[in-house]
This record gives C-alpha cells, structure tokens and sequence, in this order.
C-alpha cells in the first residue's frame, strides 16, 4: 500500500470512501452502552430509507411524544425528513403524526394506519412466516443455509483450543450442565457433547455457545445477532419435530426476518442508532426472543394464529441488558441462548392453547412502547411483508458476516491497524496511537479508559479497541493477518508487550465517523512513531460489512478455521457437504446433522 504525502511528516491512506459524508452532529447524549455490532451502511435498497439526523444537539435530547428535551418536541418524523422515501400507501398522509394527547392512538411512519385498526401486528407478521411454510424463495434459502454453516463454525471454534476462558467451563458449560441435572425428554442434540436434551434447554446450550465467541453474523442497522438467536431454537424445535430440511431453512429465514425487522422498527434517525441501545437494552436476545418463537413454532407446526400467540407469548420473555460490553462479565454469552430457550418454550406454550393479546407488539402496553416508549417506527417492521416472495424484499440477508472474532466496533479499528502494520508500520516504532470512531461506539469500545486499555478477562478484550488495535498492529503474520481466536487466549491476554502498546492507545470521536453513523461504520487510526512520522489510515466500511463483503472462499475459510480444530478435516468437510444438502434434506435429517458436531 502506497501512502500520499500531506503536509511534513504526515502520510494518509484510506480506505473505501462515501461522496455523501454528512457533518458531524455533536453527539452529547450520554448512551447507557451499545450494542456488539454497530450499523456500517444501510440494510435498505435505496440506502437513504432510515434518514440520518441534521439537527442539533437539542434534538437528541428530545424524546418523541414526551415532551422533553430543547428541542422542537415533533414525536414523529415525516416524509419531509426523507422526500425521496415513497409512501407504501401511495397516499399523502401515509406518516400522520399522533395528537399528542396521553390516550390516543399511536401512529407510525411507514404503515398508512393507525394502531388498533385491521389486523394487529403480530398476526401480520404470523401470516407472513406461515406462507414460509410453503416456500421461500431460493436466494433466501441459499442464504440462510449459508448462515447455519457460519454458525454451526462458531459453535464448534467455541469448544476449540483458543477459546480463552478466565471462568472454568464458561457460560456454555455452565448452560449445559443445568439442562442436564433438571433431565426431561431427549428431544434434541446438543452441540459438542451429543448429549440429548429436552428441546428447550437444547436451544439454551447451542444459543450460548453460537454467541460464545462474539463470532455471530450482524444485521444492520438492526444492530443485532439474528441467526446466533433464532438458528438454535430452529435446529431444536425441527429435531424434536422431525421437520425436513426445505421446512428447517425456512423456519430459520422467517424467524430471522421477523428478528431483524423488530429491530429496525427501534432505529431512531435523530439520535443515529437503535433506541434498544441507547436505553442499555440487548436487541439481539429481546427481538431474538421473538424470532425464536417463529422459527421453532413453524418447525412444530404451528398454525398462523398459533404462531401469533407464540410472539405474544415471547414478547413476555425477551430480555438482556449490555453492561457487560462495557465493564465484563460472562452473562453477555447467554443472551442468544436465552432467547432460543425462550423461543421454543413459547412455541410450545402456544401449542398448548396459551395466547398472546392481539395488540401485543403496538398496543398501548405493548413490546414496542414498553421497550421503546414512543420511538419505533411500523414501516421497517410491516412494510412489504405480503411481496417476500420476491427476495429483494427480504432483510435477513443483508446480515453481514464478521471475519474477527470481536465487538463490531472494533473491527475499521482492526482494519486500520493492519493496513498501515502492511504499509511497513514497525509496532515498536509506535509511540502514541489515536482511535476515531462514531460517539456511540466510543462509548461501548473506548470507556472506561483505564478497563478498556487493561480489560478483565480475554473476553472482556474483544470490546476494548485499544487492546484490538494492539492485536493488529502486533499481528504474527506468519500465521496469517488479521485478529484472530488465538489473540483472545489467557497467554495473549496477559502479554505485556500488548498491554503495553494498548496503553498508548486513545479513543475519541471522530466527527467524520460520526457524520455517517450508522449508515456508515469507520475509523480512522492516527501513529506517532519514534522518528516523529505521523501516520494515518482511514476506512468507511469494515472489512466484512457492505462495502466490502466476505467472500465464499472466506467464509470457507472461516468455517474450517473454526470446525477443524474439534472435529478434524474429514468430519469438517462432510459437516459442510450436509448443511448444504439442507434444502432438499428429508425428515429427521437435523438430527443426522447434529450428530457430525460431537467431539
């Protein structure tokens, strides 16, 4: 990589670049943490659909339809905010803005209609995922058996050798000796062991080791994990079922829909990211929850009005707090199994005649507003739900993969490093590093300070871009570049060449980042070496993400990287070759499946 000259002593690089940079808004808002996987481009077709604010600073502090806050106090944004954006309806008045008054109906952009009128939510959203019963279509299904195999990678990479552990067993081993004591009937496989488990708890183990690593797949801007949630409960509900292959895709992919959509209803265009996040809320196990339930209730069989019930159920039981990405522990690791379990038990609730109320995701009392007050926005959440048989209308697969083994926000971080340790960047010539990203991520990846340049365990280090930026920049490229599982081992996370060099390592806002987030995900790293040179790289779209997705011979590589380790070669190829054969497999072939991830 050739640097350009700018000024003395001074050398820039960068990476992918956006004509539509907007400024920076300033960000004050305290952000009580967020999520692993910040935003890197728009999930949207068009790109501009979920408009980014160019208010002030007052704006932020507004919340919709409280009356808070310096700034203008309108609940809802309009069409003006974005006149390229169509009405669905076609109509002039398809966002109305509510009366403001403390009983009335809420109204919400994108829907045409108010809450409360023709069919709720949640029966919108179960006919969409029983017509998935009946096919999806092939671009779908190619890509959602694509994900089971990254998964099913990153459920074996966290039985392998660099898992890193500072607890003994970890959480995965803690979830699976629980399911074990409390016994019941063997429904389901879990991974690893083989031990066979009612399903529910089934979903519990294989939920926790796919986010074990902090290896899972990212929707954007949801800022979620959809298929470390919602792949378990679908695995679990179809073995304990029987469900062929056709119908297990199927249920993984409209469960995953539904995930993801839940999570972009929360995407607030004022405050440039997801209202779960701002509130300290784990989106990926609260709207997991619900994507559970969908996959596992169509794995058993669930009738539309059934599967309306599991989310009515479910969306009693999602939760999870993100306080762990900023101060550690382990708990963060249970989340997505959490939600599995969680799912399943709906599904099966619902399968015994328990219901759900109609309203429950935009009634008064409701998913939407309990979790998010007035901020949620119906149109991601609806909007082309009776048109998926086209697959451009799908948002599951615009899920991105990641291709290190840490927090989202680390990753242009990540990305930097190594661009400029390949441009001839000697670490021991560092002396000062700066860090510039968007405020939000700063927060989760920069703060606290003094825990962020010496974390408290090697996971707690995949959330510390210093401590990733000293990965990278000391990167054994004999090994191959890149952040890897072996820089999150015990002996990694103790070297004191690392520690050192993560030390001199400062985090802060970059106005650029921030102007784009999350549209757009960046950094830009800035060294000061011995010699006085002053280096500098920046990237607008992380390695991985939309600007610049992982290839298949990656992911490949990615997946034996993860399996090989436990299962050897032979048995990792064929565990591949099946998860392929997924779309036309029979029934019972999940459980045929599963038995090839026994160590």
């Amino acid at each position: 990589m050739t640097g350009t000259e700018h000024g003395p002593g001074v050398r820039r690089t960068s990476g992918t670049r956006r004509s539509d940079a907007r400024a920076d808004t300033g960000v004050r808002r305290a952000v009580a943490g967020t999520d692993d996987d910040a935003p890197q481009g728009s999930a949207t077709a068009s790109g501009d659909a979920y408009p980014t604010s160019t208010g002030s600073d007052d704006d932020l502090l507004t919340h919709r339809g409280a009356g808070e806050g310096s700034g203008s106090g309108r609940e809802f944004v309009g069409p003006d905010d974005n006149p390229h954006q169509a009405s669905p309806t076609g109509s002039d008045d398809a966002y109305p803005t509510s009366t403001g008054s403390s009983d009335r109906h809420l109204t919400h952009r994108g829907t045409g209609q108010r809450a409360g009128s023709g069919p709720g939510f949640a029966a919108r959203l179960a006919d969409f995922a029983a017509r998935c019963r009946d096919g999806i279509p092939p671009a779908v299904a190619e890509d959602a058996t694509a994900r089971i195999a990254d998964a099913l990678g990153n459920c074996l990479a966290a039985l392998g050798p660099y898992v890193g552990d500072d607890t003994a067993g970890g959480p995965h081993e803690a979830a699976l000796t629980m399911a074990r004591r409390a016994g019941g009937n063997p429904e389901s496989t879990a991974i690893g062991s083989g031990a066979r488990l009612p399903a529910d708890r089934a979903a519990l183990v294989n939920g926790t080791l796919a986010h074990a690593l902090d290896f899972d797949d990212t929707h954007l801007p949801s800022v979620l994990h959809p298929t470390a949630a919602v792949l378990p409960a679908a695995l679990a509900a179809a073995e304990a079922s029987g469900a062929d292959g056709p119908l297990t895709v199927a249920a993984l992919a409209a469960g995953g829909e539904i995930c993801v959509r839940l999570g972009m209803a929360s995407y607030d265009p004022r405050l440039r990211n997801s209202v779960f996040f701002e509130k300290g809320l784990h989106a990926t196990s609260i709207c997991g929850t619900v994507g559970a339930a969908v996959a596992a209730g169509l794995a058993l069989g669930l009738s539309s009005a059934q599967l309306a019930d599991a989310i009515g159920i479910a969306c009693s039981m999602g939760a999870g707090v993100i306080e762990a990405n900023r101060t550690g522990g382990t708990v963060k690791r249970i989340h997505c199994g959490w939600a599995a379990h969680c799912g399943v038990s709906a599904a099966q609730l619902a399968a015994g005649g328990v219901t759900g109320p109609p309203t429950v995701l935009e009634g008064r009392f409701g998913f939407l507003t309990a979790f998010l007050g007035d901020r949620w926005d119906a149109g991601p959440l609806l909007t082309g739900l009776d048109a998926m048989d086209d697959a451009a209308r799908w948002e599951y697969p615009r899920t991105v993969y990641k291709p290190y083994p840490s927090n989202h926000f680390t990753h242009p971080g990540i990305d930097c490093a190594l661009a400029l340790r390949a441009d001839g960047l000697d670490p021991a010539d560092v002396v000062a590093v700066e860090l510039g990203v968007a405020a939000a991520p700063r927060r989760t990846i920069g703060e606290p300070r003094e825990q962020k340049v010496r974390p408290s365990s090697p996971y707690h280090a995949k959330f510390s871009g210093p401590y990733t930026v000293a990965s990278a920049l000391l990167a054994d490229w004999d090994r191959g570049p890149g952040v890897q599982l072996r820089d999150f081992t015990p002996e990694a996370f103790t070297d004191p060449r690392r520690l050192a060099l993560a030390a001199r390592v400062e985090v802060v806002s970059d106005a650029r980042c921030d102007a784009e987030f999350p549209h757009a995900f960046g950094a830009v790293l800035r060294v000061r070496t011995r010699g006085g040179a002053r280096l500098e790289h920046r990237v607008t779209s992380s390695r991985g993400g939309p600007g610049s997705p992982l290839t298949a011979t990656e992911l490949a590589e990615k997946f034996r990287t993860g399996a090989e380790p436990s299962l050897g070669a032979e048995r990792s190829d064929r565990l591949a070759a099946t998860v392929a054969a997924l779309p036309g497999a029979g029934p019972g072939c999940v459980t045929d499946l599963l038995s090839l991830t026994r160590i």
